[in-house]
């Protein structure tokens, strides 16, 4: 069994990772080892379309699920029967926001809102770089919980520095994330102020969720395609090669996700990451081309592809499967998170799909 421990932190202990699972063939594409057919789960795969979800829904609020260490066990646990071949942590990005000192709130029909958005040097030094465990235990309890139900491997997660940012400053979701590039453009000092913060909390945060048992963690920096290639590595990359590089030490997977990064997939291989997420406008095999046969690579079905019938959206996942040709290293997955009206039986049936027709025995 491996031991994680914490060097750069001075920590003493780690925990004992827990005994193997019976299904591994994800982190064995994850480290690109063969496999016996093609491994896939699907982001926000414990979500709105599944019936049991909403039935939770009906009497708790998501931050309420997020925050009951039970609760976020059972909902992560819920798509494991439409076999799924790893389980990602119920949880929110934005959760460490608020033990920073950036309260918010989900509001009905708008997502998160920031109770105080973020827009000068004063708001940014409010923000507290805090540990994990304060403000986050509940976290790491779930995880500690579902170790000992899992026969999957554990992915935990965490937002990137320029998503969190952009939350902070926009003050919720945004279209052109025009706040949060002006003051990235205009208050450059301030803007590497608060993205070291971030990517500081950030890195401990996955440390500890993979010291809890996590078997593999993905970074997601969803809206960071909204940046040109010379802003990403002028304004971003450093924060998030700070993360990623300390956090392979860990010596589990590190998955690195975006969505509209066809353009920034080299500086993104460079900022690190063991697999790199391709959205479903990035063909597989250009997409790897960029990133480099040394890196596995996860996606990329267009999560809209699922509400189509069920001929067309294995249509579509075989198109996936043929773009990546069998290679070992390719993880399938959606390009970004299954949406609210996907019908479980069309999940279902592309699970089954993309096992049988990837199967190599």
């Amino acid at each position: 069994m491996a031991r994680v421990a914490d060097a750069r932190d001075g920590e003493g202990g780690s925990e004992l990772r827990s005994a193997p699972m019976i299904n591994d063939r994800f982190l064995r594409a994850c480290r690109r080892e063969p496999v016996d057919c093609t491994p896939i789960w699907m982001m926000r795969q414990a979500g709105r379309y599944m019936p049991e979800y909403r039935a939770l829904r009906e009497r708790y609020t998501l931050l309420e699920l997020c925050r009951n260490p039970e609760l976020a066990t059972q909902v992560t646990l819920q798509p494991l029967r439409l076999g799924m071949d790893a389980a990602i942590l119920f949880a929110d990005i934005l959760l460490p926001l608020e033990p920073m000192g950036a309260p918010f709130e989900f509001a009905a029909g708008e997502g998160p809102v920031i109770h105080a958005p973020v827009a000068t040097k004063a708001d940014v030094d409010k923000l507290r770089v805090i540990e994990p465990e304060e403000g986050l235990g509940y976290v790491l309890d779930a995880i500690r919980m579902l170790k000992k139900e899992l026969k999957v491997p554990l992915i935990g997660f965490a937002g990137a520095p320029f998503t969190l940012a952009s939350y902070l400053i926009e003050g919720g979701k945004s279209s052109q994330f025009a706040k949060a590039k002006r003051f990235m453009y205009t208050q450059p000092e301030v803007w590497n102020d608060l993205m070291a913060k971030l990517s500081e909390v950030v890195r401990k945060y996955l440390r500890k969720q993979i010291e809890a048992g996590a078997d593999a963690v993905q970074l997601f920096d969803s809206w960071v395609g909204q940046l040109s290639a010379d802003d990403y590595r002028t304004y971003v990359q450093p924060h998030v090669r700070n993360i990623l590089k300390d956090v392979e030490t860990c010596g589990v997977p590190v998955i690195h996700f975006g969505t509209g990064t066809y353009h920034l997939l080299e500086a993104q291989r460079e900022a690190g990451g063991t697999v790199i997420g391709l959205d479903w406008r990035t063909p597989i095999a250009d997409g790897w081309a960029k990133v480099g046969a040394d890196r596995a690579v996860q996606g990329n079905l267009d999560p809209i592809t699922l509400l189509a019938p069920r001929e067309l959206a294995e249509k579509h996942a075989a198109r996936v499967l043929e773009q990546a040709g069998g290679k070992n290293g390719h993880i399938f997955n959606l390009g970004h998170g299954i949406l609210p009206e996907t019908p479980v039986a069309t999940v279902q049936a592309v699970v089954d799909f993309v096992h049988r027709t990837s199967s190599r025995s």
